[in-house]
């Protein structure tokens, strides 16, 4: 008697994008650390499935930035160094800014409901201690501005960017968030906009970026040390 498929058969293309998100979340709230391997029969095991899509999964993953391959290894989380840390940071900033600067002129009402709802919806994650939620809205805030400006290329990039740093930034914020006002990572920058001064909040994009970025390190250094990477 044949066994019961333990997904469903009558779209297989969608297990491995299935499988990735799955994946994907399990990296950036630290169930699977820094570093850590992704070892495709215990995935096979957690997620019932075979190890084609599994496998299938993880280097689409591996695209994203988040998992990485080694010969004769296999999968294992990325595990950024101090420098490329930095280095992805330094270029998040300088674009965010490129972008905050390119609303000079041209910030209308709309982008300004938005970034308020955003700002609302942070607040509410703050207040639950929901750290997912409150990264989400975070990271929706930032790229609002530059999808406004229209420049889809710079979107594109620095959604990709976000992708690399997620998990970062959830170790950061599940370590600091509690300790640290709602908007303290947004405020100067929407009362810059709020202003009309697109290139104020180009300035407060960036020092946001440079002041946080030691803790940043810090926090994802531990979440390493713990998977025992070193």
């Amino acid at each position: 008697m044949p066994l019961e498929p333990t997904l469903p058969v009558k779209a297989p293309a969608t297990i491995p994008y299935f499988l990735q998100e799955q994946i994907r979340e399990l990296i950036i709230d630290g169930t699977f650390r820094p570093g850590q391997p992704l070892r495709e029969q215990e995935l096979e095991q957690r997620f019932g499935t075979s190890r084609s899509p599994i496998r299938e999964a993880l280097r689409l993953l591996e695209l994203t930035g988040l998992v990485a391959h080694m010969q004769r290894k296999g999968f294992r989380v990325r595990r950024y160094t101090e420098t490329e840390i930095r280095h992805i940071y330094a270029l998040r900033a300088e674009l965010a800014a490129y972008g905050l600067r390119q609303l000079d002129g041209v910030i209308s009402d709309e982008l300004l409901r938005e970034l308020r709802t955003c700002d609302q919806e942070m607040a509410r994650a703050y207040a639950a201690q929901d750290i997912r939620g409150y990264a989400d809205f975070l990271r929706r805030f930032y790229l609002a501005g530059v999808r406004y400006a229209g420049n889809t290329p710079l979107e594109d990039t620095l959604t990709r960017l976000y992708e690399q740093v997620e998990p970062m930034r959830y170790i950061f914020l599940r370590h600091a968030l509690a300790d640290l006002a709602y908007d303290t990572f947004h405020r100067e920058v929407l009362r810059a906009l709020e202003a009309g001064e697109a290139l104020r909040a180009a300035e407060a994009a960036r020092d946001h970026v440079q002041r946080h970025l030691p803790g940043i390190v810090r926090a994802y250094d531990e979440a390493a040390a713990e998977a025992g990477v070193h």
